[in-house]
């Protein structure tokens, strides 16, 4: 669409978008015409506003009032008019001291990511990561009663977790045992999604060397482990309070309210995810582009976070409204991924 506007019809959008970004309000012609570089007059500046109207690019929410862009009219001007700033040297210093710190968890830096996007944006910095994987040191089975026992797993990384699991009867402490070191030895160093396919095999085929019962416990114990990573398992959000700056009515509120509600579904963020996953770089989804917030008349800046290897290990972004500073947030939120990927990797 935007071959079919000629120089003049793109300057009075581009400064109209610009005026409205700024400020959050209707833009008269006035407005437009005192900022364009030729003389131009007010009537001539409202023919090009009425002919962008007629295309959907703006519309006029009062009949007296100026014009603000639709969110086709957004979209077009970020796709194609959009001239994205660079970060100063200051902000660049800031977004990598805010990430960095000797001894930070995964957790920590996602955390310190999504506070400082919206401390840098005045919106709401979001963060959603899947479950991230570490390698099993040890497995062992405690009893707690005759038909249940607890499963402690400590990972490489030192964290220890707990799960209680259904034991059939006729359970031994001794086939406790002998279940535990089985998966030691088979899990110490893996992933349990590097390990499941092979120690599957091992007792489909009987080649465990273990009873019955015992193969009965590993197999409880696998499947308890393998159900925990269905749902993000970090979802960081950082400053919704910033939402309600530009609430004027009381339809912004329920769509405000709206999204406070999706924000805390974790199917909602894990749909972000899939947005993101095979994005090369910075991802925009203005309104109802994204079916997440469509009807919360916000936008979405997200851009993915790899390891060094290159695989996907998050995303991260703002939310706020449609109106946001696009060309400056833009090159922070895409900084901020490079900044913690590396930290990451």
């Amino acid at each position: 669409m935007i071959q079919e506007l000629n120089d003049r019809s793109r300057e009075i959008f581009r400064i109209l978008v610009d005026e409205y970004v700024t400020t959050g309000e209707p833009v008269g012609s006035r407005t437009i015409s005192r900022r364009l570089q030729g003389p131009l007059s007010a009537a001539s500046v409202r023919n090009v506003m009425a002919d962008l109207a007629e295309m959907g690019l703006l519309s006029s929410p009062h009949a007296s009032a100026g014009r603000i862009p639709t969110e086709p009219g957004l979209r077009l001007f970020v796709e194609s008019l959009l001239q994205v700033g660079d970060l100063s040297r200051e902000e660049r210093e800031a977004i990598e001291g805010a990430c960095e710190g000797a001894g930070r968890t995964y957790e920590e830096v996602l955390g310190a990511a999504s506070a400082l996007l919206s401390g840098l944006s005045q919106h709401a910095g979001v963060v959603v990561a899947p479950k991230q994987e570490a390698p099993f040191k040890h497995v062992e089975f405690v009893s707690l009663a005759p038909d249940r026992a607890l499963v402690i797993v400590v990972l490489e990384s030192g964290a220890v977790e707990n799960r209680v699991i259904d034991l059939p009867p006729g359970i031994t402490p001794a086939m406790l045992t002998r279940a535990g070191n089985y998966l030691s030895a088979r899990l110490a160093g893996r992933t349990l999604n590097e390990a499941h396919g092979d120690v599957n095999q091992e007792l489909t085929r009987h080649e465990a060397e273990l009873d019955e019962l015992s193969q009965r416990v590993v197999e409880a114990g696998l499947a308890t482990w393998s159900g925990d990573g269905e749902g993000p398992a970090t979802l960081i959000v950082r400053g919704q309070a910033n939402l309600l700056n530009d609430v004027r009515a009381l339809t912004d509120i329920e769509r405000i309210r709206d999204l406070f509600e999706k924000l805390d579904q974790n199917r909602h963020m894990m749909r972000l995810l899939e947005l993101t996953h095979d994005a090369a770089g910075v991802s925009i989804f203005i309104g109802a582009d994204n079916s997440m917030f469509q009807l919360s008349g916000c936008s979405t800046i997200v851009a993915p976070v790899s390891d060094q290897g290159g695989r996907f290990i998050g995303a991260l972004g703002v939310i706020g409204p449609t109106r946001m500073n696009y060309a400056r947030i833009i090159p922070m939120v895409d900084y901020t991924s490079k900044v913690v990927s590396r930290l990451l990797g």
